[in-house]
């Protein structure tokens, strides 16, 4: 049984590899605000979720993970400030399993800048300052996601899901974009082990930016620019493959721990295995839990290779940490994130889970 999960694993590999390879023209990181990730365990974890994952989060990081529901109705809301709080994440899923077999969940995501202060007109006619023409406004990333998940009688333990995504962004006055995909996951259990699969834009993810050339003529003109123009961006398949194990410590106390590996077909980028055709970035992240109400967490992801200043290369991860409180259907998960290499302050991240049944 095991060996045709990998096998379908290894297949869907070969089957994106030659997808991405026909789509060079696609942009690298295309959509990259679905990958910052959601939810205080995961994010504590170092993004590892795809085998685990069985909460209302399971519609983000593998729908699959949506058959596990232990209650009619799932709640989870997230807030994070990322880069010194200049940038916004936050996040609202709702999920309820339709039947024993089945689940559904809407998620919606948004990861914004406000405030961003436009200067254009600052200055009148006569080259004096007005303040009062100063103006604001948000550059901002939504996603829609509808997810469902399924039981199947293929293999014992095989649970398959799948996300309808709608994504829309917008910079301020001067463009907006409307993008719509697919994403498909599956989970397996064996015994302890959990495996899972994701395929995320499977189909590809197009999005269509329009510009408001008439806001941005001025700035243009004066800078001696061409006006971008009306486009389509292709955003490439991703294929996220999870193992995880836990374990049982006595009475009270239990592990987790988890790998995955993302595989990207969008071009060479600076992760720890990469080449032309494709790029697989690691994640290993851990649990402990004390009698299923407190949780310590910890993970390791973006392993990147760096110039230093002084000469020659060195290797740097982004570590994570994470605490988690469950009690009466109510989970409270707390993550510490250092998302930038040249920052000095570490994002938090708080998450709130509510289940009940009535």
């Amino acid at each position: 049984m095991l060996k045709k999960f990998v096998t379908l694993a290894a297949g869907a590999i070969a089957l994106v590899s030659t997808v991405a390879n026909a789509q060079v023209s696609a942009p690298k990181y295309s959509n990259e605000f679905l990958n910052i990730g959601v939810g205080g365990r995961a994010l504590g974890m170092g993004n590892v979720q795809s085998a685990i994952v069985s909460d209302a989060t399971a519609g983000f990081w593998n729908p699959a993970g949506l058959t596990d529901l232990k209650h009619k109705y799932n709640i989870v809301g997230m807030h994070s400030e990322l880069f010194a709080g200049s940038v916004k994440n936050d996040y609202l899923s709702f999920a309820t399993p339709l039947d024993t077999s089945s689940a559904l969940a809407v998620s919606v995501i948004r990861v914004g800048v406000d405030d961003i202060v436009d200067t254009r007109r600052l200055y009148n006619a006569s080259g004096q300052i007005q303040y009062d023409s100063i103006q604001f406004f948000s550059v901002a990333d939504y996603a829609l996601l509808v997810s469902y998940a399924r039981k199947s009688n293929l293999l014992p333990g095989l649970k398959l899901g799948a996300n309808t995504k709608i994504i829309y962004r917008h910079v301020g006055s001067f463009a907006t974009c409307w993008g719509f995909g697919f994403d498909a996951g599956a989970q397996l259990e064996r015994r302890r082990w959990k495996f899972g699969l994701v395929a995320k834009d499977i189909t590809t993810t197009f999005n269509a930016w329009s510009i408001n050339t008439e806001e941005l003529r001025e700035v243009y003109l004066a800078t001696d620019n061409d006006l971008p123009k009306n486009s389509v961006e292709i955003t490439m398949p991703r294929l996220i493959f999870g193992v995880g194990r836990d374990f049982k410590m006595g009475e009270k106390f239990t592990a987790l721990v988890a790998t995955d590996l993302d595989f990207t077909f969008d071009g060479k980028r600076n992760v720890l295995l990469r080449s032309g055709l494709v790029s697989v970035d690691p994640h290993i992240g851990a649990e402990i839990g004390y009698g299923g109400i407190v949780f310590l967490r910890g993970g390791i992801n973006n392993i990147q290779e760096f110039e230093k200043l002084e000469g020659g290369k060195s290797w740097k991860v982004q570590p994570n940490f994470g605490v988690g409180a469950a009690m009466g259907g109510l989970n409270l998960d707390l993550a510490l994130s250092k998302v930038a290499d040249n920052s000095n302050v570490s994002s938090v991240i708080v998450s709130l889970g509510y289940k009940f049944d009535k």
